[in-house]
């Protein structure tokens, strides 16, 4: 379906009461969710294609505060009582972190899992358009048919089971030039937003035991502005990356489920995560 403000979106278990809305990564779409959504048919799930991504491709320029006032827009229309509890991902956390500064209203509760807002090492050249562009015109055209590359980058850097390699290899090969540099862009320079102290409420942050220092410092800041956050490290164990951690909504789809169910129903949370704050 698409709402008003153009986004594309599923509506699932519509009959219960409590609305969760599900912000899937940079460079996929809500199918990325599909492994959660499917364990938590309790929930009223919203599953958004956020823009220039799946079926919100025609929604661009990318940007955090573009995405997050759609968000918000389909909340009111679209979710019970016109609130959510709000789950992001990677690009899609960092999207719950604008909405806590500028729709905080819309939200009763934040899952905000691996949202970068500190620099990454050679962050300077994730913030060159040219060489964003650059790196895209070497990595992606080449390639738009070579299996054996889509099926690396699906595994080593996104963390993506076998299962979905057709999803993942349809975004691959529809993925523009402008689209790339949009999101990377807004990915790499994104910093914790003014106003977000004034979002009253619970918040669950968290992030992989494996993943760069950069991204466990920012959900350490995070928390620091967010009054009654937790944060909780994921570990999943031997054999555990940093692909694997950071996309386990994926790899440990059991195990984020419950950690969901559970925060929201003040049950301890499962073992794979430990709290640090």
């Amino acid at each position: 379906m698409t709402d008003k403000e153009g986004l594309f979106f599923k509506s699932l278990y519509e009959e219960n009461k409590t609305t969760l809305v599900f912000l899937h990564g940079g460079g996929g779409a809500g199918w990325m969710w599909q492994p959660v959504v499917e364990r938590l048919p309790e929930f009223h799930c919203l599953v958004i294609d956020l823009p220039e991504h799946g079926g919100s491709k025609g929604i661009k320029p990318f940007s955090m505060e573009l995405a997050a006032q759609k968000t918000a827009a389909l909340i009111r229309e679209q979710a019970h009582g016109g609130k959510a509890i709000v789950i992001g991902l990677s690009e899609g956390a960092q999207v719950v972190v604008q909405m806590l500064a500028t729709c905080p209203e819309v939200i009763e509760r934040a899952i905000i899992s691996s949202a970068l807002l500190l620099p990454m090492p050679g962050a300077k050249m994730y913030s060159s358009h040219g060489l964003i562009s650059a790196l895209f015109k070497m990595s992606v055209p080449p390639f738009r048919n070579s299996d054996w590359w889509i099926r690396l980058n699906m595994k080593s850097a996104a963390g993506i089971p076998d299962e979905y390699y057709p999803q993942f290899k349809a975004d691959f090969q529809t993925m523009t030039e402008s689209q790339f540099v949009n999101l990377m862009v807004a990915n790499q320079t994104f910093r914790i937003p003014e106003g977000i102290e004034n979002a009253k409420l619970p918040a669950l942050i968290l992030y992989g035991s494996h993943e760069y220092k950069s991204m466990k410092d920012s959900a350490k800041i995070l928390s620091t502005k967010l009054n009654g956050s937790q944060v909780y490290q994921i570990n999943l164990g031997q054999g555990s990356t940093l692909a694997s951690e950071h996309n386990w909504a994926m790899t440990a789809p059991h195990a984020f489920a419950d950690t969901v169910r559970n925060w929201l129903s003040a049950q301890p949370l499962p073992d794979v995560v430990t709290r640090l704050v």
